[in-house]
């Protein structure tokens, strides 16, 4: 791994819990308005149509939009399905929001410090950059530079996304560890030429329902980020 230059990263899921946090801004937002459902339920219902909107833009059938209006179409969907109805557009847009005030797993901060001491680091995420700058100042993350979907214009597992990350610290792709805690992201970047590095999120889609270690071939498998600075070599404080 001695040519390695600059660790990009995977966002939700990765780095930030996106299930409980959104779950819990559901429940702030919504609960005053006379809503009670399974709170868990509806970040799940939410978050369950990422990946279809996402491929309307990637099949062409969309222009690029950024992750924001994607959200705001998909929060519609889902609070239709939990019959939810009457709320103003105030609300609508501060509960949109909710995916700029995700909490940080405990070990990133300190983990990203770590190995921002030994490479440049950079968010590689489907997420538009003034919700990646939200996320970094809410948690406290330092970045290089904010790249991904809204960088390339595409989102993943697109390879010019990947590509495009290499490209912007003026790498060759080879020169570039890709870190997520989803194995198919990591098989995407590995196709378009970068190092891998998976990082376990077990519980990230409920007790148990992440990923406790890869189902691809990877450079190196961590237990999460501070054991990913520890088998990298980055310095302890």
């Amino acid at each position: 791994m001695n040519d390695i230059r600059a660790l990009v990263f995977d966002v939700f899921g990765t780095l930030v819990d996106w299930r409980g946090s959104v779950a819990r801004e559901a429940r702030e937002v919504l609960a005053p308005h006379g809503v009670a459902v399974d709170w868990h339920a509806f970040a799940d219902g939410w978050r369950a149509q990422y990946q279809p909107a996402m491929e309307d833009v990637r099949s062409g059938r969309l222009p690029f939009s950024k992750l924001d209006v994607l959200h705001r179409r998909n929060l519609e969907v889902v609070l239709k399905e939990f019959a939810i109805r009457s709320l103003d557009e105030a609300t609508r847009v501060h509960l949109n929001l909710a995916w700029h005030r995700l909490d940080a797993w405990p070990d990133v901060a300190p983990g990203l410090k770590r190995l921002r001491e030994r490479y440049r680091i950079a968010p590689c995420s489907n997420g538009n950059v003034s919700l990646m700058v939200d996320l970094a100042r809410r948690n406290g993350l330092v970045w290089d530079a904010i790249l991904g979907a809204e960088f390339a214009r595409d989102y993943k597992p697109k390879a010019v996304v990947y590509q495009s990350a290499a490209s912007a610290f003026d790498c060759e792709p080879a020169q570039v560890l890709m870190v997520a805690a989803h194995s198919n992201d990591l098989a995407a970047a590995a196709a378009a030429g970068l190092r891998t590095a998976h990082v376990a999120r077990p519980d990230e889609k409920g007790p148990g329902r992440g990923e406790h270690r890869p189902s691809v071939a990877v450079d190196v498998a961590a237990r999460d980020l501070l054991d990913l600075a520890d088998r990298l070599g980055a310095s302890v404080d």
